[in-house]
């Protein structure tokens, strides 16, 4: 009894001192002891998502890949797995496992090291949102106390939530939702038991149990967790042997892309970064979507792509990209040995790696990074003259050995019937922008080949010269001042003498052709220079640029000189596509847009686009109107505004915004109309009198409401096509980044070296392709939307040589539009001139067939 006492005594102590001891522990560690009441309200970091207007993944950022998961969505194998591997007893204590911290204190004292772990899955969430990893005793003091706040906080089902969402696994993947993505490509719901078990391994340590680095010992972890599994009844032994039988599955998989455009996505992460900051950007979890359609936006990307290699195609083949092996002189490398080489590729675009392995007559047989051969046949090879500069090629070839030899390193891709072609990086650049122009969303825009060769965004960021696509502008200023589309200009050559530079400019045609007197209508279609430049005089330097600036072009960018009126201006595509939106959308400035909606990771709507459009005047009569009534309505709850709300405020939501005009809505469709003969031409083809405007490639998309303009800039440095209906406008450029480059001309040399030219690279010939290529895409299926003549016109019948009144119904006359009161009063012949006004949006008589012809 005695004895007993004693025992008492002594455990009372121990129990008294461990008591002190602990709470002075906690005294001591308070102070460091986070509050863990923000789990309440707990916000995972969860990357940014990029969307298109229509849903599709463009792209994510951020560093932690998560999807977050409600705990009712795991799978009970997938928790039963987690609970016999980490924590078996965690619905039953509270916070800390006392079994297990006596079992690991006798490991401990029995081999003096920490092989055995006591953490629960409580005082893990505790590491993962508060501590270190550091191994120190009084980290785990401090673990202890945080996870008995947690357990007083939350119920045993939040924690196992917040923990299977925190916790890391390896390749960037935090949580059980972003694992199975990243593994196995698809949710959680998808997965077997050895998948499951997989990924309820890796939290020991997910870099060393990696199963696509590791795949050896993540396989004898999982078949850990599965034994575990077994052991606690959670599964049988045919479902054991079943599982640990199965192959390692695991590799890695990226965000699940749908559309992958590089360029606009990276616009949405600055300007996210910019507003929110990079915290906020990158980790919680909003979702953006951007005004890009992914149709239209994957079509640009292919077209401008396309375009590319054919420039690079004309222009000759620059080689291999490494020499391998000699094949003359040494032996081939082993095919494992290359696949590893060809893998350790980087991907361009479209573009794969492959190796010459064989050389026939007309063909080659190649190696790809897959381990693949096949051969490229004549019509894939015939094409790589030898480059030798910009404006020569050599012979064409006549024998693949011409071209290629066994051992090289190759680029090849597929064409439209799914063909593979020998390839090259092109070394030309490009960039496309699509905007909508009644309200400035942009509908497609790429800034280049290849966002990987180089993220520098042309589409906004590259200021070119833009030739002849600053001739509408020119145009629109002439209209201003006293011109219509059926002035008479001379086109012919211009000497002006310089006194202050001691020589003569001498502005010439592109080609050097001049026709005489001709109307500023077909002058403006065919891009003559010289009458360009007679406008800008007739007008004046300082007006035109004026009116320029209206368009949104910055004044620094307009130079004050003649040589304004040949496109000296430098824009970037997209400033060029919003000013020339003005004619499409009946003379206002719209604002360019790229984000409709951006929501938080519960769905909140933090910003929604409001975008300044292109209003009616019975529109923005209509806003003035309700802005008005809205400030006289008192405040204060009614039944019209049972919330009480703001009635300016609420009304200045509701109402769109209208975009500022900027040129009268005659002067835009007068040059919208004169920019659909720069593709459909002129005069009559059938009486000798017809003519083609520079766009004319554009017809084979075979619609009547497109108008559009060619620019190039001298020495084919830059080029340009833009063009637009009433519900698109697009703009292509092409270029080198260097401007001092030239793009060439095309041409080859005979076995006699003497060369054949075809052609300098203009904007009709290396530009507009990509356009037509995108535009028949963008316009697939949609109606004829031409841009409708608006009041105040009159539409007379001219003479297409003076451009006076005719009453000839004839090839030698057409219907011309005028601005009212800005009709010619003479006339060829004493008739009476055929005039009628347009009311709204009546149709005036259509000129024939052959009269467009």
């Amino acid at each position: 009894m005695k004895i007993f006492k004693k025992f008492l005594q002594i455990l009372c102590i121990c129990v008294l001192l461990g008591c002190i001891v602990l709470a002075g522990l906690y005294l001591y560690v308070r102070s460091d002891i986070p509050s863990v009441a923000v789990l309440k309200d707990v916000k995972l970091q969860t990357p940014m998502q990029v969307f298109t207007r229509d849903g599709k993944l463009i792209n994510q950022f951020g560093e932690k890949r998560r999807i977050p998961v409600k705990i009712s969505e795991v799978p009970q194998p997938m928790l039963n797995a987690f609970l016999a591997t980490e924590d078996n007893r965690f619905y039953d204590h509270y916070g800390i496992d006392p079994i297990g911290i006596v079992r690991s204190a006798i490991v401990l004292i029995s081999t003096g090291e920490k092989r055995q772990g006591a953490s629960t899955i409580t005082m893990q969430l505790a590491r993962n949102f508060f501590l270190t990893r550091e191994k120190a005793y009084i980290r785990k003091v401090k673990e202890i106390f945080i996870a008995l706040h947690i357990e007083q906080l939350l119920t045993k089902d939040e924690i196992f939530e917040l923990y299977l969402n925190k916790i890391e696994l390896g390749n960037r993947a935090f949580g059980i939702g972003a694992a199975a993505q990243v593994y196995y490509g698809k949710p959680l719901q998808e997965l077997d038991l050895a998948q499951m078990a997989m990924i309820a391994g890796l939290p020991k340590a997910p870099s060393a149990l990696n199963p696509i680095r590791n795949p050896e010992r993540a396989k004898n972890r999982r078949n850990v967790v599965l034994g575990r599994m077994l052991d606690e009844g959670y599964i049988t032994q045919a479902e054991f042997d079943e599982a640990t039988n199965k192959p390692i599955t695991a590799r890695f998989h990226g965000a699940e892309i749908e559309l992958y455009a590089p360029y606009i996505s990276e616009m949405v992460r600055a300007e996210l970064v910019a507003q929110y900051g990079e915290e906020q950007a990158y980790n919680s979890g909003m979702r953006v979507y951007t005004s890009v359609e992914s149709k239209v936006q994957q079509a640009a990307q292919q077209a401008l792509r396309d375009n590319l290699y054919a420039y690079d195609m004309r222009h000759g083949y620059r080689g291999p990209e490494a020499v391998l092996w000699d094949s003359e002189t040494e032996a081939p490398l082993d095919e494992p040995q290359l696949i590893a080489h060809l893998q350790g590729l980087n991907p361009l675009a479209d573009l794969h790696g492959a190796v010459v392995m064989s050389v026939d007559e007309q063909s080659v047989e190649v190696l790809n990074e897959l381990g693949e051969r096949f051969t490229i046949e004549w019509n894939g090879l015939k094409w790589a003259r030898k480059f030798i500069t910009q404006s020569r090629q050599s012979y064409a070839p006549k024998s693949a050995a011409d071209i290629l030899s066994a051992g090289t390193q190759i680029w090849y891709r597929f064409d439209n019937d799914g063909r593979p072609l020998l390839a090259q990086v092109p070394e030309a650049s490009s960039a496309l922008v699509s905007i909508d122009p009644k309200d400035g969303r942009i509908k497609a825009i790429v800034g280049g080949y290849s966002f990987e060769q180089s993220q520098y965004n042309r589409a906004v960021q590259a200021k070119r010269q833009v030739g002849s696509n600053i001739k509408p502008f020119i145009y629109s200023a002439a209209l201003e001042h006293g011109y219509s589309l059926a002035t008479i200009i001379n086109d012919a050559p211009i000497n002006h003498w310089d006194k202050s530079q001691g020589v003569a400019w001498r502005p010439k045609n592109s080609p050097a052709k001049y026709v005489g007197p001709i109307r500023v209508r077909r002058a403006l279609a065919q891009s003559k220079n010289v009458v360009s430049v007679r406008l800008l005089r007739g007008v004046g330097v300082d007006p035109a640029a004026e009116h320029l600036l209206k368009f949104g072009f910055h004044d620094e960018d307009i130079p004050r000189n003649e040589t304004l009126a040949l496109g000296s201006a430098s824009l970037t595509p997209l400033e060029l596509a919003r000013g020339m939106s003005a004619f499409a959308n009946g003379g206002h400035l719209v604002e360019p847009y790229f984000i409709t909606e951006i929501q938080s990771a519960e769905g909140e709507v933090l910003m929604q686009a409001r975008p300044y459009k292109a209003c009616s005047e019975e529109q923005k009569r209509s806003n003035e109107m309700f802005a008005e009534l809205a400030m006289l309505e008192p405040s204060g709850a009614s039944e019209s505004n049972p919330d009480n709300t703001d009635s300016a405020e609420a009304t200045d939501t509701q109402l769109p915004q209208c975009a500022p005009r900027v040129i009268s809505k005659q002067n835009a469709f007068l040059i919208a109309d004169a920019m659909t003969s720069a593709i459909w031409g002129g005069g009559s083809w059938k009486h000798g009198t017809g003519w083609n405007g520079t766009g004319w490639r554009a017809t084979r998309l075979k619609r009547r409401d497109l108008s559009g303009k060619t620019g190039t800039t001298n020495n084919s440095v830059d080029t340009w096509f833009s063009g637009f209906n009433a519900n698109v406008m697009t703009t292509v450029w092409v270029g080198f980044d260097n401007p001092g480059n030239p793009l060439g001309r095309t041409s080859y040399n005979n076995n006699l070296g003497k060369g054949q030219t075809f052609g300098a690279e203009s904007g009709a010939k290396t530009a507009q392709p990509a356009w037509i290529d995108y535009m028949r895409v963008a316009l697939e299926d949609e109606p004829a939307a031409p841009i409708e003549p608006p009041e105040g016109l009159e539409s007379v019948r001219i003479d297409l040589k003076s451009g006076l009144l005719s009453h000839q119904n004839d090839h030698t006359s057409r219907f011309e539009y005028f601005i009212k009161g800005t009709a010619p009063t003479k006339y060829v012949e004493k008739a009476p001139p055929v005039i009628f006004e347009t009311q709204g949006h009546d149709e005036p008589e259509l000129p024939t067939e052959d009269e467009l012809f």
